[in-house]
């Protein structure tokens, strides 16, 4: 994945719990704008998301985000 989208994935991340508390969920889907303007890290995303860690369609932001920072 991409350092530019690892960035992006913790930001969101952030600012939901933030917001929210942390408890709050995310899917891959919350990392991008409603219009499908970088493709390759959308799919790059999705790919991390579903097919290598086989997550579920929500997650929690505060795992998704643990993930990230450590590498996985």
């Amino acid at each position: 994945m991409r350092e530019e989208l690892r960035a992006k994935i913790i930001q969101v991340c952030d600012e939901k719990i933030a917001k929210k508390g942390e408890t709050v969920g995310v899917s891959f889907y919350a990392f991008f704008a409603n219009k499908n303007d970088d493709p390759e890290a959308l799919f790059a995303a999705a790919t991390w998301w579903i097919k290598i860690h086989e997550l579920d369609h929500f997650e929690k932001a505060v795992k998704i985000r643990e993930m990230v920072r450590s590498g996985q």
